[in-house]
């Protein structure tokens, strides 16, 4: 009998970004993205994955129950949000017009790979991309100051969809697990957003 102590979470850390560049049709394009973007803001990552469970019957039992994930949304409270990467994940038109952004018309938000980072008590770690992302939601409120300090923090809503013909939309590593690549670090891994075994084993390669 094997007797396992998971490590218990310690803090969320960074947050990556890299938007995506489309393809020549305009649509997503899982092989090409821009530089990562690496943000140390993060208060709190609440996670929601939008499934239905059907359960299929067969002979007057139930045979299976068959789960299907639409989507997967994340609720990120941040400290502070670089607003030039706010104002494009919105699809606002920055284009042009001496620094005056213009926002509300009706635009197609562009594509991003959302990276993730949970720290865990005793050194361990899980890195998660979510490769295909939109923003559908942000909050921004402001109060008044006080005599002492408060957080005024915002939310952003990011909601993760599938990303290639398996219907995945997650890919990640855990330290805890027994194939974790060794030599991995979290600078390998989100240098570029990692979709495949392929994408993975060039991240921990000799020299990369």
């Amino acid at each position: 009998m094997k007797n396992k102590k998971p490590m218990i979470k310690e803090t969320v850390g960074s947050l990556y970004t890299a938007f995506n560049t489309p393809n020549e049709s305009g649509e997503f394009d899982s092989s090409t993205y821009e530089e990562t973007i690496k943000s140390d803001v993060v208060k709190n990552i609440a996670t929601t994955e939008n499934a239905e469970n059907t359960t299929v019957r067969a002979s007057g039992t139930d045979y299976e129950t068959v789960n299907q994930a639409s989507s997967i949304d994340m609720a990120v409270e941040v400290v502070a949000f670089d607003p030039s990467t706010l104002a494009r994940m919105r699809g606002e038109d920055t284009s042009d017009n001496g620094g005056l952004i213009l926002s509300g018309a009706p635009s197609r938000r562009p594509f991003f790979a959302f990276g993730k980072v949970v720290k865990k008590v005793g050194g361990g770690v899980q890195y998660a991309w979510y490769p295909k992302c939109q923003l559908v939601e942000n909050t921004d409120d402001i109060a008044t100051s006080e005599d002492t300090f408060s957080e005024q923090n915002d939310t952003i809503t990011i909601r993760a969809y599938a990303f290639d013909d398996k219907n995945q939309k997650k890919a990640y590593v855990d330290s805890e697990t027994e194939n974790f690549p060794e030599g991995l670090t979290e600078e390998k891994f989100f240098t570029k957003p990692i979709i495949t075994a392929a994408d993975l084993a060039a991240a921990v390669a000799p020299g990369a």
